[in-house]
């Protein structure tokens, strides 16, 4: 399946690949395929390492940090020589190897040509408790993540659909009602399968019947996040806070202010005690978090209050997995409450993968809007609806008060300008690229 995040490893190789390049992201989220098939189709030679299982390779690291020697070692290895400017290597699970992420400083220093491109498992954790020599400024880093609308609708073929939801986008027009009908319905198939890559080869492979989708893959993957949760944690104690903290966020999407509480994780919880749970979670891409401005100025972010925030998960369709939310409530509009979780976290997911940052305001009383973005329109709002049904009193408030060049609401109405507010569907939201500095 095609990721737009290749266009980042392509950006990389043109700049001339003088750093050694690490991917950052989720598990199951594509990242060995897609840096695999970027290999592949773009160098004459690819070598591929994994340092879990390729235990004699992860054991040359330990002896030698010089680039020269361990390239020979693994020549030994494999009883082949390396033509260095020919060739790719790709090591993946490095979380297992702290001397590696070493060494790559010495093959950034090195005057020849390597090629290095490495991922792993939960490594943003990793490198967050780093105890060696991190290779500061000799490495570039990049963060991935799960497969966005718009790669969903890439994979299913559907790309002249795409190409109508931009040019009515651009053009605030409403949609022809039966194509404004079929990308709901797709964007509905999307909540329920997400954007982890097995997920969805499994929903076309059956036809993209959502009848005949097999959810769970969602559940095994979501059990394979749990064990990690023991598997690259310090002790026992630390991995239940980090489950429960995991498992508590339905809870805390379910009630009206979303803001995040740490009672709901469990009785006297505090944030001394989960305040690490949390971290690793943000650091293992498991979670996005969205925090609250206290002043709506450029530049927003010297205005957050860390102590204020939502937190959403990865993927859309690990939120529905895990609230074993029915198909046919999704695709029958059913008239329940947390059908307005379901459409932020959607939300708060494209954002993120547009590396757009998660911030939203809430007024001293009941106002609240659910994400702003800064643009080059200035500061604009976005209010998020699960249906059609927008009534909204937050919006309004902030409109009044700030001002803001125009507002966005995102959901299920067509695409249409009025009062000052663009109305964007729910399945347009990939659009709100273009607003980005």
């Amino acid at each position: 399946m095609q990721r737009i995040f290749e266009d980042t490893l392509k950006v990389w190789k043109s700049s001339g690949m003088n750093k050694p390049l690490i991917i950052i992201g989720a598990r199951q989220i594509g990242k060995t395929y897609t840096i695999e098939k970027f290999c592949k189709e773009n160098f004459e030679n690819y070598l591929y390492f994994n340092l879990e299982k390729d235990v004699e390779i992860a054991k040359i690291f330990e002896n030698t940090l010089k680039p020269e020697e361990i390239i020979k070692n693994i020549e030994v290895r494999l009883e082949k020589t390396i033509d260095i400017d020919n060739t790719i290597m790709f090591f993946d699970e490095v979380q297992v190897s702290e001397r590696f992420i070493t060494s790559l400083k010495y093959f950034c220093e090195s005057t020849n040509n390597y090629k290095i491109i490495c991922a792993g498992s939960l490594l943003g954790v990793k490198l967050n408790r780093f105890n060696s020599s991190f290779p500061v400024g000799k490495v570039e880093m990049e963060h991935m993540f799960p497969m966005s609308f718009k790669e969903f609708l890439i994979a299913l073929n559907q790309t002249m659909l795409i190409d109508e939801i931009y040019y009515h986008y651009q053009n605030m027009i409403p949609m022809a009602e039966d194509l404004h009908e079929k990308a709901l319905m797709l964007y509905k198939h999307y909540l329920i399968v997400g954007g982890m890559p097995e997920a969805v080869k499994s929903y076309i492979e059956c036809g993209q019947d959502i009848v005949k989708f097999n959810r769970d893959i969602v559940k095994t993957i979501v059990e394979m996040y749990i064990s990690d949760m023991n598997k690259y944690t310090i002790n026992k104690n630390e991995s239940v806070k980090i489950e429960k903290v995991y498992m508590s966020i339905p809870r805390e999407l379910a009630k009206e202010n979303k803001k995040f509480q740490y009672k709901l994780i469990e009785e006297n919880a505090s944030k001394r005690k989960f305040e690490t749970a949390l971290d690793w979670l943000n650091s293992g891409a498991m979670i996005l978090s969205c925090y609250n401005t206290e002043k709506v100025e450029i530049p927003l972010k010297a205005y957050l209050n860390n102590d204020t925030f939502k937190i959403y998960y990865s993927d859309v369709g690990i939120l529905n997995s895990i609230c074993d939310i029915g198909v046919n409530d999704i695709i029958n509009d059913s008239n329940f409450m947390f059908k307005g979780a379901i459409a932020e976290n959607y939300i708060a997911e494209e954002l993120t993968t547009m590396e757009i940052p998660l911030i939203y305001w809430k007024s001293k009383g009941d106002a609240e809007i659910d994400f702003l973005l800064t643009t080059k329109d200035g500061i604009i709002p976005i209010e998020v609806k699960a249906s059609d049904r927008v009534q909204s009193k937050s919006l309004k408030i902030y409109m009044e008060k700030y001002k803001p060049t125009y507002g966005i609401r995102i959901s299920m109405k067509n695409f249409g300008f009025e009062n000052n507010i663009k109305s964007i569907p729910l399945y347009a939201a990939f659009c709100l690229n273009d607003l980005r500095n």
